[in-house]
């Protein structure tokens, strides 16, 4: 049995090196990155017991992400199809005042054709809690379906359902987001959105404590937790509000921080902690990331521990 089970898409990251330009590159490294995998892999290396479903090509690409996925610290149970392709995405690092862009090639991707039929959804009912995002149900009308059966068959089976908004709008419109993610509202336990997405995506307003209270009241949410980029995060949970500044860093690649936080986040609060604690660490976790190139946060629970016990003179004691 799984401590944490994720469902969604991972594709492969192409990026030059440093903030080369695409067209002039030569050379690119050749990384797996997915929302739902980066979570598994996250809180894998932070003590849980996570795994992370899917399907996939039955190809060397397909054999890449799995074995990728493995390596770096959750288990890869996927779905081989003969049919649809790998997914893949382009990134260009760039420091003001260019922008980093990211371009997609996940177009008829195998993972859009998904269906619980085809999943192993007992793992799903076995496990502690259950992750997806809205990255998934924003690929194809089948994953809108599948992610709601999930979701469902998650809450009845009593495992605690996490959902990360994460809206895309190379994806979709937030005319066309909205009433796909609040259908799927009422299964779930645990809701993450930056405050950004709460706003333009979901309709709400004010700031994030208003935000979350909101959220919480109108869907009956476990827990929310809001994130707020340079000003950290805050969660509401059981009528109670938290906040947590960032801790500070130097970005090297930003790519993967909110996965970053959500997985130090679940790990914490599956081995026991209170939703302060786990903030806290949660916001360490993704201060290292920004350190880290891919999507990933390959990091040790020592490193963790080592931001958060840091003092004013940037010793850790």
């Amino acid at each position: 049995m799984s401590d944490l089970v994720t469902f969604g898409e991972t594709m492969l990251r192409l990026s030059p090196p440093g903030q080369e330009r695409i067209e002039r590159a030569t050379e690119l490294a050749f990384r797996a990155a997915g929302a739902e995998s980066n979570v598994a892999v996250n809180a894998g290396r932070l003590g849980l017991d996570t795994a992370w479903l899917s399907k996939l090509p039955d190809s060397a690409l397909g054999r890449k992400v799995t074995a990728s996925v493995e390596s770096e610290g959750a288990e890869a149970d996927v779905v081989w199809s003969d049919e649809g392709r790998q997914g893949t995405y382009y990134i260009e690092q760039a420091s003001t005042p260019r922008t980093t862009n990211v371009i997609y090639d996940r177009a008829d991707a195998a993972v859009t054709t998904a269906t619980p039929a085809e999943l192993p959804t007992d793992r799903i009912e076995t496990a502690d809690a259950f992750y997806t995002s809205g990255i998934t149900p924003a690929l194809s009308e089948t994953l809108v379906e599948t992610t709601g059966d999930l979701l469902s068959l998650a809450r009845d089976a009593g495992t605690t359902t996490v959902f990360d908004v994460n809206y895309r709008s190379k994806l979709w419109t937030p005319e066309e987001a909205r009433p796909v993610l609040e259908s799927l509202f009422p299964d779930i336990d645990v809701l993450v959105t930056a405050v950004r997405d709460a706003r333009n995506v979901l309709g709400l307003e004010g700031d994030a404590e208003r935000v979350a209270r909101d959220l919480a009241e109108e869907w009956g949410f476990e827990t929310v937790v809001v994130t707020r980029g340079a000003k950290g995060a805050l969660a509401w949970h059981a009528g109670d509000v938290v906040e947590q500044p960032a801790f500070e860093a130097d970005t090297h690649d930003a790519v993967g921080t909110g996965d970053a936080f959500v997985g130090g986040f679940l790990a914490r609060r599956l081995q026991g902690d209170g939703v302060p604690a786990a903030l806290e660490y949660a916001a360490a976790v993704a201060a290292l990331k920004r350190t880290i190139p891919g999507d990933t946060a390959l990091v040790t629970p020592a490193e963790v521990e080592g931001v958060l016990n840091r003092s004013d003179d940037g010793i850790a004691r």
